[in-house]
């Protein structure tokens, strides 16, 4: 029963998930690009402001210096928010699919394939919002994405099973402090 609720919850999850990506992509060129824009802009400041109060940096850039930074910046941070939700989402399709008893490879696979899948009707829907295109490059992004979420799922397991470094450390301060 304990299974079956974590399955639910997992997939709940990823629908979820799904859902927020839909949305993601449902803003119109002006709206979304504005946003990411916006989000560059904070980050440069928030940054300037602490390399300011820690001496590295001693004065603010100019308007137009800024404006430059933040159009140079805006393409290859959406590219990366693309892959970055996907590999999220591959991850919880991971963990959806592992609590309904799919083991081994075909995990990843199968979480793999419904990423591009998600990511080719994902980019199909962009082609109906206004200003935005549908562009089989995101869809190779947001599969990037997943695939990157897949290794990192496989290493962190592969560290867990065999043991990792920092369980041997562990282990050998134990062992040390029941000698004394």
């Amino acid at each position: 029963m304990i299974r079956i609720k974590k399955a639910i919850i997992t997939w709940g999850v990823v629908i979820l998930w799904a859902i927020l990506i839909f949305f993601m992509s449902n803003m119109d060129t002006n709206e979304s690009n504005g946003k990411s824009m916006k989000s560059i802009d904070k980050a440069i400041e928030s940054t300037l402001v602490i390399t300011n109060k820690t001496g590295i940096t001693d004065k603010h850039p100019s308007n137009k210096k800024m404006e430059k930074v933040i159009k140079k910046l805006n393409q290859p941070l959406r590219k990366v928010a693309h892959a970055s939700e996907y590999l999220v989402f591959t991850i919880i399709l991971i963990i959806a699919l592992s609590n309904t008893r799919v083991q081994g490879k075909k995990i990843y696979i199968i979480a793999i394939l419904i990423c591009f899948i998600y990511a080719c009707t994902d980019e199909y829907h962009q082609t109906f919002v206004k200003g935005r295109t549908g562009q089989f490059t995101d869809t190779l992004i947001d599969t990037l994405g997943g695939v990157i979420g897949c290794l990192l799922v496989i290493i962190k397991n592969k560290l867990l099973k065999k043991g990792n470094i920092f369980n041997k450390i562990k282990e050998k301060h134990i062992k040390k402090s029941n000698v004394c």
